[in-house]
């Protein structure tokens, strides 16, 4: 894994910089996939912001979706501590969610494999539950507590919309709907509730 450290308005020492690599392999456990990691250290020039004078950005690249974390405390090192904190925790999430998907996706292929009943009645077909979550309907699995800003992607559904945007930590996602072909945003609401804006293009 590589580690690339640059500051803005203020100087890192070689120190800080074996620190933040050490600090950093930690990550590995939580997604043995990351490729690079870019920290970006910088200093607030405003003295009234003295408890958040250094803000720390951390961004994961790797196999999977790009992750983000930032956090601002007094010094760099605190504001490290608490940017690593984060972005561990949602590596964590991002992996509980594709265990869940992945035993969710075994449980219905042993469902799809269940052999005719010997009685000779048909086997219904597999549904997936229709539920609301806010305003919008969702089919299946519904949308966990998520966090995601907008990048270049290809077509993909609201779930996989959902969960990009938990990666990289923001409150919006700009996507392109997988099954309809409509440019689409997934935004966070109140609570734990989304809404999706979709676009109709006419010609």
């Amino acid at each position: 894994m590589d580690v690339v450290v640059t500051g803005r308005h203020c100087e890192l020492s070689d120190r800080f910089r074996t620190h933040v690599t050490e600090k950093l392999s930690r990550l590995e456990k939580h997604d043995h996939r990351i490729i690079r990691v870019q920290v970006e250290v910088e200093k607030e020039r405003n003295p009234r912001q003295a408890d958040r004078a250094v803000r720390v950005e951390l961004t994961a690249f790797s196999k999977g979706p790009v992750i983000r974390a930032e956090a601002a405390a007094e010094d760099k090192m605190g504001a490290l501590d608490l940017a690593l904190d984060k972005m561990a925790a949602q590596m964590r999430r991002a992996a509980d969610r594709r265990r869940e998907h992945k035993n969710k996706h075994e449980r219905l292929t042993d469902l799809l494999e269940e052999p005719t009943p010997s009685d000779g009645s048909a086997v219904d077909d597999v549904t997936e539950i229709e539920h609301q979550v806010g305003p919008i309907a969702v089919t299946g699995q519904g949308p966990l507590v998520v966090r995601e800003k907008t990048h270049a992607a290809a077509p993909m559904t609201l779930e996989q919309a959902l969960y990009e945007m938990e990666l990289v930590g923001h409150d919006f996602y700009l996507y392109v709907d997988k099954d309809t072909d409509r440019p689409c945003v997934v935004y966070r609401r109140k609570g734990y509730d989304y809404g999706v804006i979709s676009l109709e293009v006419k010609d």
